[in-house]
């Protein structure tokens, strides 16, 4: 964190008894509790951790099963639902998430952005509990690639075996434009993706937090989170609720979508 940025304060204890017995003497050491510092603080909360990784492991299935092909596609589509409902949970628990997972915590301004990414480059970057304005940015990079790219996903087809579960709803024409919509998008992610890496690397570079191992465990160590920057719960019944009533709105569109027309396709 930078000078202008620094706090100081008393290290936070666990709350522990009065150690004395009525006569003075110490308790013993075995019905003592002892004090000791919370060197880490919570910043991520579970569903935003969930997502993460839930997110990865499907962007990493939906690659597999287009690879392994058109027997694979029932599968490929499974992925697509799971991003796609990933996708719009996460939008939406950037309005009513915690507060670490809001837009409005981390988003930054185009001057505010290059402002740090220019000190970064200098080794002085200021550090940010949770995203930092450049990792703000590939958020919505991400979120906005990833959910353009699962719904031009429904609507598509291969014009052999298969159609996508919204294909019904569309002309032959624009399904065939959603389909290519749909694979060149996915090279538009995977460079997103290469520069996030890229991203990781060059933050452990200049000795900034561990954001791997907080993507994890929720927490940074306390040197770089405010005291006030600490959530306090993950919100996670709110969470699932969204998933579920998410889940199963997509399932309701696509249980009611029409069959593709034979003649248009």
């Amino acid at each position: 964190m930078s000078a202008s940025n620094q706090f100081v304060e008393t290290p936070d204890v666990l709350d522990a008894p009065d150690l004395l017995g009525d006569q003075g003497l110490i308790a013993p050491a075995a019905e003592a509790i002892e004090q000791r510092p919370r060197n880490e603080r919570r910043v991520w909360d579970f569903p935003v951790r969930v997502f993460h990784w839930t997110l990865v492991g499907a962007i990493v299935g939906a690659f597999v099963t287009n690879r392994l092909g058109v027997s694979y596609f029932k599968y490929h589509v499974w992925f697509g639902y799971t991003v796609l409902v990933l996708v719009a949970f996460r939008i939406v628990w950037g309005f009513v998430g915690t507060k670490h997972a809001l837009f409005r915590s981390f988003l930054k301004g185009p001057a505010a952005t290059v402002r740090y990414a220019a000190n970064l480059a200098r080794g002085s970057g200021a550090r940010f509990a949770g995203h930092n304005p450049l990792g703000a940015w590939m958020v919505i990079l991400l979120l906005g690639g990833l959910g353009a790219q699962a719904v031009a996903g429904l609507f598509s087809n291969d014009e052999i075996f298969n159609t996508g579960p919204l294909a019904g709803y569309v002309t032959k024409d624009l399904s065939l434009l959603l389909t290519s919509a749909h694979r060149r998008i996915f090279y538009w992610i995977a460079a997103a993706i290469g520069l996030h890496i890229l991203a990781v690397v060059i933050h452990k570079r200049f000795e900034q937090p561990d954001i791997i191992k907080a993507m994890f465990t929720g927490k940074k160590a306390r040197d770089n989170v405010a005291a006030d920057e600490e959530i306090a719960t993950s919100r996670g019944w709110l969470a699932a609720i969204l998933i579920v009533s998410l889940g199963a709105a997509l399932a309701l569109v696509v249980s009611y979508a029409p069959a593709p027309i034979d003649d248009a396709f």
